[in-house]
Parts: structure tokens; sequence; C-alpha cells
């Protein structure tokens, strides 16, 4: 397949995968509904979020949440999309984790500009310190990719490490 065609259509899936799901949550659960799923440890709520990660940001002026949560974003995921049609020695792995990273970003930003704050309906509490924020798809996509990236990094290094002990 071609590279370009590979990543519009892992960008698009992404976005739809996400876009699907707010939709079907907006349809389906009532804001502020809580619906416990496997003994209250995964939530499905629908809740609205003006900010940013954890609503970092909603108390910020119009004009600054403009600026930092949809015109800033939109030039960064610009400059990304740029990078990875433009680098063609990126590693399968990272080039799927910036398609997910990208595609999760244009989806909250869609939201952001389309109805003024992003849906969220994902909480996972399964004790002690692993207690999530409310979600949604794009965060998942954002944070699958920088995982992604981290793990290609990773094994990108001990690669360079091998053939630097070889020479």
């Amino acid at each position: 397949m071609n590279r370009n065609l590979f990543i519009a259509l892992l960008i698009i899936f992404n976005i739809a995968i996400d876009q699907i799901s707010k939709v079907w949550v907006r349809a389906s659960i009532e804001l502020g509904e809580v619906i416990e799923i496997v003994g209250g440890k995964f939530i499905l709520t629908n809740v609205y979020n003006e900010g940013a990660f954890l609503g970092m940001g909603s108390d910020m002026s119009p004009i600054l949440k403009t600026i930092f949560l949809s015109i800033l974003p939109m030039l960064v995921l610009a400059y990304v999309i740029y990078y990875i049609v433009k680098t063609k020695e990126l590693d399968r792995l990272s080039l799927i984790a910036f398609c997910c990273i990208i595609g999760g970003g244009i989806a909250n930003v869609f939201d952001r500009i389309v109805y003024g704050k992003v849906t969220d309906f994902f909480f996972i509490d399964l004790g002690g310190v692993f207690k999530t924020g409310i979600f949604n798809v794009a965060d998942l996509s954002v944070t699958t990719g920088m995982i992604m990236l981290l793990f290609s990094g990773i094994i990108f290094n001990n690669k360079e490490k091998n053939i630097e002990k070889t020479a």
C-alpha cells in the first residue's frame, strides 16, 4: 500500500472511531449518567470537558481557549503530519504511533471547534494508584501513540547500541 495512503487511512480511522463513539455516547447516555460495568471498575458516563487533559484550561478566557486549545494544536498537528509525510526513514511503529496521535488530536480539536467542548465518557478505577480521569477514544489514541513512540525509541536506541558494540 502507498505510504501516504496508509498514513491518511490510519488517521481517518482514529478520527472515525472517536467520533462514532462520541455520537453514540451523546445519543445513549444522559449527561452526568453513570453506568457501572465490571463491578464499578469500568464506568461509562457522559461529561463535557471545556478544557484540555483532565479539564486543564477550562477556566481560561474564550480567546485563550481558542488559541491554546484549537489554533496551537492545529498548527502542531499540521507540522507533525508534514514531518511524517516527509520523513521516509521513520520505522513502522513510529509511523503508526504518530498517526494515532494525529488522529486523536484532530478528533478532539474538531469537537472543540464544532461543539465548544469535548465529550468524555470512559473512567477506570482499579483501586490504588490506577485510577483515571474521564477520557475518550481520542485520548486513548494519543496515549497509545505516545507509549508506542516510547517503545520505538527504546527499541531504536537498543539497536543503535548493538550496532556500535559490533562495530
